[in-house]
C-alpha cells in the first residue's frame, strides 16, 4: 500500500521499495541463520555432563565480543563507572549516530497527512497541545528530541523491543539532547547524551544512565500512550502528528524490522529470562512501577476489560482498554508512578520481580 506525503502526490517507490525490503530480507534471515546456528551449536553439540562449563564459555565468549564491541578501537564511551557488566553492552550493528535521532521535527495538522488509519503512533499531550509521534518514523531514528509545551522530551521507540518510552530532558539544571550510541544492554538501545565532554549511556527501559558522567541518574517519564493513529485523532482532533519531512534520506513506506515481532527467535542476547514462561516472549505489555513494585498489563488479552482500578507498589492507578486500537492506557496516577511498552522478554529482563496481571489467557500467536 503507497502513502502520501504530507504534501504532494502519492508516492510509489517501486523499484527503491522493492529493493529495499529485498535487502531487508536478505538481511534479517542472515541474522536469523546466524542466531539458528549458534543455538544449534550451544545446545546440541553440548556434553549434558559439562553444563556450567559450557555457560562458563559462553560467558567468556561473550565478554571478548563485548570488549572488541565497546573497547577495541577508539571509544566514544568511558566504562570505568558502568553500574552493568561491560560484557552485556553489544554492538547492534550500526556504529554511534549510524540509526539518526531526530532533533528537529516537523509537524502538520492531522487533516494535512495521509497517515493509514491503523498506524500506530506514540502520542504525547500537555494543556491543549497534543502531538503523535509515527512509529513508522521512530523505527528509523528510535530518538526524537522535541519540546511539548514548555518541557524538553525525549520520545524514544526500540524495534528490537517494540518499548516505547517519553521522558523529560532535563537531568538537574541540563537540558539533554539524545543520540543512538549504536550499543544495546538486553537487546535494548542504549542512548547517549550529545555535547558532554564524558558522554553518559542511559538505557531506555532501565532507565537510568548506566555509565559516564550521569551514571546512576534516573530519567524522568513524561505521560504518554501508544495507540493507533486513528483513535488517537478522535481523542485529540487538534493534534499535530510528526512528518516525514525529517531531513533524512529514509523510506517510511519499508518497515526494516518486518517480522521480527512474529518470529519467536530474538537476535541479541538477554537475562533474565522467564523460566515460568508465563507469557510468549513477544507479548506485548504494559509495564507499570513505582520504586515498590512493578506489574506487567499484556495488552491484547485486556484490550477489551474497559476501564478499572488497580495498585502497582502501593499506589492506585486507573487503566483503560481501547480495543478501537487494540491497546492499553493509563488513564491516572499519581507522579511516581511510571510506564513503558514494550514485548514481555524486554519487561521481564528488566524486572524478573514483576507481577503479571490476573490470570490473562494468551493465544498461541507470539506478537500480542
Amino acid at each position: 500500500m503507497s502513502w502520501k506525503t504530507d504534501s504532494g502526490p502519492t508516492v510509489e517507490p517501486v523499484v527503491s521499495s522493492r529493493l529495499a525490503k529485498f535487502v531487508g530480507f536478505i538481511a534479517f534471515f542472515a541474522g536469523m541463520v546466524a542466531a539458528g546456528l549458534y543455538i544449534t551449536l550451544f545446545w546440541f553439540w553440548a556434553p549434558d555432563d559439562d553444563y556450567e562449563t559450557l555457560i562458563e564459555t559462553k560467558r567468556r565468549a561473550q565478554a571478548q565480543a563485548a570488549s572488541v564491541a565497546v573497547g577495541g578501537g577508539r571509544s566514544a564511551f568511558n566504562y570505568d563507572n558502568a553500574i552493568i557488566e561491560k560484557s552485556e553492552i553489544l554492538r547492534g550493528g550500526p556504529p554511534i549516530d549510524g540509526i539518526p535521532a531526530i532533533t528537529k521535527p516537523s509537524f502538520v495538522a492531522a487533516a494535512e497527512t495521509r497517515l493509514p488509519d491503523d498506524d500506530r503512533v506514540i502520542g504525547v499531550v500537555e494543556g491543549d497541545q497534543a502531538k503523535a509521534y509515527p512509529l513508522r518514523i521512530l523505527t528509523h531514528h528510535e530518538v526524537v528530541n522535541d519540546r511539548i509545551g514548555e518541557t524538553p522530551i525525549a520520545v524514544t521507540y526500540c524495534p528490537l523491543c517494540d518499548s516505547s518510552a517519553v521522558f523529560d530532558a532535563r537531568i538537574g539544571d541540563r537540558e539533554i539532547e539524545f543520540g543512538v550510541s549504536g550499543l544495546l544492554y538486553n537487546s535494548n538501545v542504549l542512548m547517549y547524551d550529545r555535547g558532554s565532554e564524558n558522554p553518559s549511556l542511559w538505557s531506555q527501559l532501565k532507565q537510568v544512565a548506566v555509565a559516564g558522567e550521569h551514571v546512576n541518574d534516573r530519567l524522568r517519564m513524561t505521560p504518554f500512550e501508544v495507540s493507533t493513529w486513528k483513535t488517537w485523532r478522535e481523542k485529540h482532533p487538534e493534534t499535530l502528528v510528526m512528518s516525514t519531512q525529517t531531513g533524512f534520506g529514509r523510506n517510511y513506506n519499508v518497515d526494516p524490522y518486518d517480522g521480527y515481532v512474529d518470529s519467536p527467535i530474538l537476535m541479541f542476547p538477554v537475562k533474565p529470562t522467564d523460566q515460568k514462561t508465563r507469557l510468549p516472549a513477544k507479548t506485548l505489555v504494559l509495564g507499570v512501577w513505582t520504586e515498590k513494585g512493578a506489574k506487567a498489563y499484556p495488552v491484547k488479552a485486556l484490550r477489551e476489560r474497559g476501564e478499572w482500578p488497580d495498585v502497582v507498589g502501593g499506589e492506585t492507578i486507573t487503566l483503560r482498554g481501547e480495543p478501537s486500537s487494540n491497546s492499553l492506557v493509563v488513564v491516572q496516577s499519581n507522579p511516581s508512578v511510571q510506564w513503558v511498552y514494550g514485548l514481555w522478554f524486554a519487561w521481564y529482563a528488566f524486572h524478573p520481580e514483576t507481577e503479571l496481571f490476573g490470570d490473562v489467557a494468551t493465544d498461541d500467536d507470539p506478537a500480542q
